[in-house]
């Protein structure tokens, strides 16, 4: 009998890439966490990119799914996932609402971490009811606002990590749901993609 060795193209194998990363962007930038690290090594960025896209994949900076950066998603920066991931401290018996950005990725770093999980497009999480059930939300994107109808879906003393836009500077953000209430705080600026489904309505000008 022949034995076969089934060799990776080294065109498409990209362990090297996501070891660059983690050292250059991730390392670099204080995310040093083992948990942190081993998702971002084990999956490939460029599995949820279109193809004409992947060549991008590992780049220090959001790629756009569409024409511009509103269009129909994101890839956020690496340095927003690990960052965000650290901040999260996800447990096994958490059970976690993603917010998503357009392309699973998120979804797909925190799957093994936690006991259960869910997710949302953000045009439906901006504006859907549900129950406090979570006792995790995580936001692929910066958001203006908060809506109550997504406070509402964690549980009490649960967190929420996210983007958040102040004065049209994004930063990572965190909270807790207290007494029923929730508020984000800054962690730290951070270039994230904008989900405009959260944008606070414009109100009427006059001249």
């Amino acid at each position: 009998m022949t034995e076969l060795t089934m060799t990776r193209d080294p065109k498409t194998d990209t362990s090297v890439a996501r070891r660059a990363m983690i050292d250059s962007q991730l390392r670099t930038s204080g995310v040093n966490e083992e948990y942190v690290l081993a998702r971002m090594l084990a999956v490939p960025r460029e599995d949820f990119l279109p193809a004409d896209k992947a060549a991008v994949a590992y780049i220090d900076r959001a790629v756009a799914l569409g024409a511009a950066q509103d269009s129909g998603g994101h890839l956020a920066a690496p340095l927003f996932y690990g960052k965000l991931l650290l901040e999260a401290q996800p447990a096994r018996d958490d059970r976690v609402l993603v917010v998503e950005g357009g392309t699973g990725y998120l979804a797909e770093l925190l799957r093994p971490l936690v006991a259960s999980l869910a997710t949302i497009p953000a045009a439906e999480a901006a504006t859907a009811s549900g129950a406090g059930d979570y006792t995790l939300i995580v936001v692929d994107g910066a958001i203006e606002q908060l809506p109550e109808s997504l406070a509402a879906r964690l549980a009490e003393d649960g967190r929420i990590v996210s983007g958040l836009v102040l004065r049209q500077v994004t930063r990572l953000a965190a909270g807790r749901k207290v007494a029923g209430k929730v508020t984000l705080q800054p962690v730290e600026d951070l270039g994230i993609p904008v989900l405009h489904a959260f944008d606070v309505p414009k109100g009427w000008t006059f001249a």
